[in-house]
């Protein structure tokens, strides 16, 4: 009887100890789905993606494809080194006023700037110290010449004495990216792999997470590079402009990314760009239009799969896809927006 009862008062303890708890939940503010469900964030500027990578190309005035010098708009070809520095260090922070967030630039470079007793790679080298002290991210991108444009490297003795100096050079700043070549539409894949692979090999102290591998064809597809296994942990370089087709901004998207397959996290869009010079608005115009269709199929596919970009081009003279534009004289460069739109939906990719 003892036992009984004591077992019955233990029992009537903890369901009193049950109800209590109950009213006390019954009592509180009830939770929200928003607690209890885990919230995208608002601003995606937190987002990983490769290298961290957000930049603007900046290009020589007649197109990167020439026979001698590449001389990017802003500079000349008498500048000393302090003058290229001194007009880096005005363009970047015109770049920076007009295009929050930017972080990079891509410039290029063939074998005729650096090699062969030319002086203008002393001077050129400007660019790429000022904007690595600044904290900026450079890609430096091997461009063939124009006498050429067939998507094959030019003297295959002159681009790797040009690399080597390059790599020497710059090896050790982690804020240097080396791009091989680019847009190598020459080759078939197995024979721009072998070159790849050639590049790894004689440029072994170079980390794998500063080579930017461009895609076959005008780097228009990773999927073939970022298979191979020898180039596991490499970047890959993607290219995509809207006068190639004409598309919804939907059809637009699915082209992206049948174009990157599983390898986002490793890509890098070094090229994308339309016409920024037209008026066309690019926040909230009629996608009836191809290239307000893929300048938003573009931004999107950034923004929500965490893809890296580098407009084309961020500052080029002459180039209505030109974001920007240049005006002052010497070193006092003064940059100016073409597109607020397009300035818009660039950022927005972004995450911003």
């Amino acid at each position: 009887m003892f036992t009984k009862s004591l077992i019955f008062c233990s029992r009537l303890f903890m369901y009193s100890l049950s109800f209590c708890c109950l009213l006390l939940v019954a009592s509180c503010s009830p939770v929200s789905d928003k607690d209890t469900i885990p919230q995208p964030l608002s601003n995606k500027s937190t987002r990983t993606v490769a290298a961290g990578i957000s930049g603007l190309n900046w290009a020589d005035g007649r197109d990167n494809f020439v026979d001698g010098w590449v001389i990017p708009s802003g500079l000349t070809s008498g500048d000393s080194y302090s003058v290229v520095a001194a007009k880096t260090e005005a363009i970047l922070n015109g770049f920076s006023a007009n295009v929050s967030g930017v972080n990079t630039i891509r410039i290029p470079i063939n074998p005729p700037s650096v090699i062969n007793s030319s002086v203008w790679w002393g001077r050129y080298k400007g660019v790429i110290d000022k904007a690595t002290s600044k904290g900026w991210k450079v890609i430096i991108a091997c461009w063939e010449g124009a006498s050429s444009k067939d998507g094959k490297i030019d003297n295959t003795t002159d681009f790797w004495s040009m690399w080597n100096t390059i790599t020497n050079d710059y090896k050790a700043n982690g804020n240097v990216f080396f791009e091989p070549f680019n847009e190598p539409h020459g080759y078939t894949l197995s024979q721009l792999t072998a070159i790849y692979a050639d590049f790894l090999s004689r440029y072994p102290t170079v980390p794998k997470g500063r080579i930017i591998l461009d895609g076959q064809g005008y780097s228009e597809d990773v999927k073939g590079v970022g298979a191979d296994t020898r180039f596991n942990g490499c970047l890959l370089g993607l290219h995509n402009y809207a006068f190639w087709s004409t598309r919804s901004a939907s059809g637009w998207q699915t082209d992206w990314r049948n174009r990157i397959g599983s390898y986002g996290s490793r890509t890098v869009i070094t090229e994308f760009g339309a016409t920024m010079n037209s008026g066309k608005d690019y926040q909230n115009g009629n996608q009836s239009d191809n290239e307000i269709a893929y300048i938003v199929a573009t931004s999107d596919v950034c923004r929500n799969d965490g893809i890296a970009s580098v407009y084309w081009p961020g500052l080029r003279d002459g180039d209505s896809y030109s974001l920007l534009t240049r005006g002052g004289s010497g070193t006092n460069i003064t940059i100016s927006t073409v597109s607020p739109s397009g300035v818009f939906r660039l950022r927005y990719g972004w995450g911003l």
